[in-house]
């Protein structure tokens, strides 16, 4: 069928490839109606690889997906044909150990959408685990149902800072997933959240939520403003998000003693670390790879209509016009927060 490919490091083509459509017994076949574009997507096609993983052969992009489901297996019961869904892109081995003690996202095994050497989604239809596939309710929209996934992972940060009604959090970079994690912390219990960037346009995109204030650090050293905001006590929980090396250098600066710091942002290469000051202040340190056993709630949050995710999409591409969406992506505008492609011409 016809697809996204990338075909190497810097190349993509809209062409007909091969891709499994054998329906299992626990399976469901979707027809791919949204999938929005990530940042992991983007990397891939301009550095084809992120860290050990390498793009060594044509691979579909794509894992951020809704749609509707066209046929199921023998053994599926809780989804029929015509559902509107959304997918978790991660499979893992339901054998493994990681998967036993429920951290299936760490499972060496795991099958994720457009990781090498796993094709992605971007196509007319995919195959998929009922297991993984959500129901999506009625005042969900297919736009909003692919940004679960990326919600999901600021679920996960959320979830493992272990909020405590009243924080007062920080995250430091206001990318897509940046904008997911305050978001999920106020939702969580934050009284408010700090977000800093040097990007105006998406600054001003997170300040319209009510509870995140938004930090220009080309304008205020982000120490200060999370002094002024927490009378020179530091923030409860500190998200990394950006994934800068520069960002690692203060982050035990502007946590409260025993308070914690999340790392979520992915650097490229090797960072720094202040082990003296973490240990000065007993900084509790967790870090997020994807998501686990979240997925459903990050879902259930956004049909509560508690958490409006709509504002973030600044930008829908025809499926026809799909390399145009990653050229553009990849310029990194600073007004673009997330981008989507349809892939059957209609919105919903």
């Amino acid at each position: 069928m016809r697809a996204l490919v990338l075909e190497k490091k810097g190349e993509l083509s809209l062409r007909e490839i091969a891709l499994p459509q054998d329906v299992g017994p626990d399976d469901v076949r979707i027809a791919i109606h949204t999938v929005g574009v990530c940042g992991s997507d983007v990397h891939y096609y301009t550095h084809g690889a992120i860290g050990s993983y390498i793009v060594r052969q044509p691979m579909v992009l794509g894992h951020e997906a809704s749609g509707t489901i066209v046929e199921i297996g023998a053994n599926v019961t809780g989804l029929k044909v015509g559902d509107r869904v959304c997918m978790e892109p991660g499979v893992p081995n339901l054998s493994s150990r990681a998967t036993k003690l429920g951290i299936y996202n760490v499972d060496p095994d795991v099958r994720f959408w457009a990781t090498p050497p796993v094709h992605g989604v971007l196509a007319p239809y995919a195959v998929h685990p009922a297991a993984f596939t959500y129901k999506l309710p009625d005042n969900v929209s297919f736009a909003e149902g692919a940004m679960v996934e990326p919600f999901a992972i600021g679920m996960q940060a959320a979830a493992r800072a272990r909020i405590v009604p009243g924080d007062v959090a920080v995250v430091v970079g206001c990318g897509p997933i940046g904008i997911m994690i305050a978001l999920a912390a106020l939702a969580g219990g934050c009284a408010k959240v700090l977000i800093s960037d040097f990007s105006a346009p998406k600054l001003e995109i997170a300040g319209r939520y009510p509870g995140i204030v938004p930090v220009n650090v080309g304008e205020q050293p982000l120490v200060d403003a999370v002094a002024a905001a927490t009378d020179n006590w530091g923030a409860d929980i500190v998200f990394e998000a950006s994934g800068s090396p520069k960002a690692f250098a203060n982050l035990f600066d502007i946590v409260r003693p025993g308070g914690a710091v999340v790392l979520v942002g992915l650097p490229v290469e090797t960072v720094e670390l202040n082990v003296p000051a973490a240990i000065a202040k007993e900084v509790r340190i967790e870090t997020v790879f994807r998501y686990a056993n979240i997925f459903d709630r990050a879902l259930q949050l956004i049909a509560s209509g508690k958490v409006d995710l709509k504002p973030l999409i600044t930008g829908t591409y025809d499926f026809s016009e799909s390399i145009k969406a990653f050229e553009r992506a990849a310029q990194g505008k600073p007004q673009d927060v997330k981008l989507q492609i349809l892939l059957t011409g209609e919105k919903g």
